[in-house]
């Protein structure tokens, strides 16, 4: 793992029982991304998550343009989802950005997502043209277009700010991730794989 500096702020919600879980990559993207937050909960105070989705988090910065990484949900009104913003016009630059990721299953973030209004009305990022998860055998994914925190956010950093270090930084830190596991698996386990 190596810190980088990203000018597009990170802010992850990170799901109670995602804490312990072995395989997580929350804690590794918040400890490669100085400057990153990173809250557990489901339901957030609306005052305390207003204040981390638009507020400075140090004195003399600016406000910074909150930006969900979720997949835009088309039945959200007759779900009971508010309707997103869209983005802002002009796009702001990647320092003016504080991008917003939920840590969790897809049923957890979908959860976390219908607990705190505020997160709905954010403008949404979805991945475009993202490889596909490096996890392979290490993790479950019901879908192939499902990533890991970390990898999501690598993604997302790089369609924001292509021209940053952090995506390949993140990716590294993954792979060592990816190689840790993968010597802590049983013989038996590597070798069917």
């Amino acid at each position: 793992m190596r810190p980088v500096h990203s000018p597009v702020q990170l802010l992850v919600l990170q799901h109670p029982a995602e804490v312990l879980e072995a395989k997580g990559t929350a804690r590794l993207l918040h400890l490669c991304l100085p400057g990153s937050r990173l809250e557990v909960g489901e339901r957030f105070d609306p005052a305390q998550l207003a204040a981390w989705l638009h507020a400075p988090w140090r004195a003399g910065d600016a406000p910074r343009h909150g930006v969900l990484l979720y997949p835009p949900t088309p039945d959200g009104d007759a779900l009971g989802l508010a309707a997103s913003a869209p983005w802002p016009c002009p796009a702001p630059a990647p320092h003016a950005l504080r991008l917003i990721v939920l840590d969790g299953t897809w049923r957890k973030s979908r959860k976390m997502l219908y607990a705190n209004p505020a997160l709905q009305t954010l403008p949404r990022l979805a991945l475009a043209h993202a490889p596909p998860s490096r996890y392979g055998e290490l993790r479950k994914a019901q879908a192939a277009h499902q990533r890991s925190t970390l990898e999501a956010t690598a993604c997302a950093l790089a369609q924001l700010h292509p021209a940053g270090p952090a995506p390949r930084a993140l990716w590294q830190a993954f792979e060592g991730l990816l190689a840790q596991q993968a010597a802590l698996r049983p013989p038996f386990a590597r070798n069917t794989a």
